[in-house]
């Protein structure tokens, strides 16, 4: 056992322990997808199954051991590295991953999640379906500028206060997850995590408003109309429900407390548009990896900000929101597994078709190498739903080429279909997107009886399948 024990530590110090001479420059760390087999692709895989099947399968094992076995298959990536192609490429692969990845989109998930969760709606709402539907469209609206978790963590409590009287309110939760916790964040960084890691890779603030502004707007009409016309019917078949009233007590006027975290938000899209077109062409070398001035002072104000938003914040607030760190935790400790493990997949997508996945970009593109559109926004959105739909869209971005000036420009159109797969098809499944699993367990919490994991697909792939083919015909 003592051997054993000597082992593991003598590995720990090789990989995170070395001088930095053997870790000089990123050009001497590059790991070359051409030669890697597709074994080394297992660790990064079981990470998203065990992110998919566990909680199912074994609920409260994984509760409780979730960060446990994220790492593990981090490790299952790192320590097998380290023995073939030596510690310091082990080292390398770690720390790019962490500083230029991991940490701006953790703080960035950090931040808004912390300043959404000071802001609070109270008042007597009736769920009519005018409401419902007045919910569900500030929800969406929002979504693009205080994240798809921000938005969600804000309306969804309303939402379920105003229809606690309605026998049929399952439908709201779901069209909610539809719209609110995915479809709505589609128009800039902050929306939603596939798209600030876009912008990390060089894609521009406002692309996604301009180039995706039409998709966005056909898809979240089409399903508010579905929506409105459904519980519409459902409301009528109630009978037209009142909520009940304390006689004795006038209503309660809608109000929002904690507005100053408004404010807050305006600094967070200053800070990520500063890290976007501020330039001064400083940058730190840390083990090889070069990290900019402009995102350090990002990733400070996303501090700063969050810091802010916890003194400025009168704590009854966030009680009243039943505000607590797990979610973000969560977030946290997850990803540190998907992005070490992600490393090889990159690796052999960037290979192309020297790679061993050669026969899948093979789909992606014609006899002439010209992307094929529909494939990439069919394959991006099937990925994202059973894997998390941030990862899923690194790797197809880096499946594209990975360039940020070709996508931008004249494949514009390849990089619209990477960006709405993702963020679309993030709503088929409960797993797709991180505010999507909050959502559910706060509705569950509030006596909504939410359908199962495949019951749910059962509703999503009804529902959206068909506008998704909808969208296919008139955009790609």
């Amino acid at each position: 056992m003592t051997q054993r024990v000597g082992c593991i530590l003598a590995l720990f110090f090789a990989l995170f322990c070395q001088p930095s001479s053997a870790l000089a420059a990123s050009s001497e760390h590059f790991l070359d997808g051409a030669v890697l087999s597709p074994l080394w692709m297992i660790p990064f895989v079981c990470m998203l199954l065990s992110l998919a099947l566990m909680p199912l399968l074994t609920p409260h094992f994984w509760h409780n051991h979730f960060g446990k076995i994220a790492l593990f298959w981090a490790a299952a990536f790192a320590v097998p590295c380290a023995l073939v192609f030596g510690p310091g490429m082990a080292t390398y692969l770690v720390i790019h991953a962490m500083l230029l990845e991991y940490v701006p989109f953790i703080l960035l998930m950090f931040c808004l999640f912390t300043v959404s969760g000071g802001i609070c709606v109270t008042g007597d709402l009736v769920g009519t379906p005018r409401v419902n539907l007045l919910i569900l469209l500030l929800g969406t609206l929002l979504a693009s500028w205080m994240g798809t978790t921000g938005a969600s963590m804000l309306f969804i409590r309303p939402l379920l206060r105003a229809n606690a009287h309605r026998q049929y309110r399952v439908h709201s939760v779901i069209f909610f997850l539809f719209l609110v916790a995915n479809i709505g964040g589609a128009l800039t960084p902050l929306g939603d995590p596939p798209l600030f890691l876009g912008f990390l890779k060089g894609v521009s603030f406002f692309w996604p408003t301009t180039h995706l502004f039409a998709k966005t707007l056909f898809l979240s009409t089409l399903l508010l109309v579905l929506y409105f016309a459904l519980d519409t019917y459902l409301f009528n078949r109630e009978g037209r429900p009142e909520a009940p009233r304390d006689e004795d007590s006038p209503p309660e006027k809608l109000r929002l407390l904690g507005t100053v975290n408004l404010l807050l938000l305006l600094g967070v899209v200053g800070a990520v548009l500063l890290s976007g077109t501020w330039k001064p062409g400083v940058s730190f070398d840390i083990y090889g990896t070069e990290v900019e001035l402009q995102n350090a002072v990002r990733d400070a104000f996303m501090v700063v900000i969050a810091l802010a938003s916890l003194g400025l914040t009168k704590a009854e607030y966030r009680a009243m929101n039943s505000f607590n760190w797990e979610p973000i935790l969560e977030v946290a400790k997850l990803f540190v597994g998907i992005f070490i493990s992600m490393a090889p997949v990159v690796a052999i997508l960037q290979a192309g078709e020297q790679g061993k996945l050669a026969p899948v970009i093979a789909l992606l593109s014609d006899e002439g190498g010209q992307p094929v559109n529909i494939m990439y926004f069919w394959l991006t959105g099937c990925l994202s739903f059973f894997l998390d739909n941030a990862p899923t869209y690194l790797v197809i971005f880096n499946t594209a080429g990975g360039d940020p000036a070709l996508l931008m420009g004249e494949w514009a159109d390849t990089l619209a279909a990477i960006s709405t797969g993702t963020v679309f098809f993030g709503a088929i499944t409960y797993i797709g997107n991180a505010p999507n699993f909050m959502v559910r367990s706060i509705a569950v919490n509030q006596g909504v009886p939410m359908p199962s994991f495949f019951a749910y697909m059962g509703w999503s792939v009804s529902i959206l399948f068909p506008c998704f083919a909808l969208l296919t015909f008139f955009f790609f």
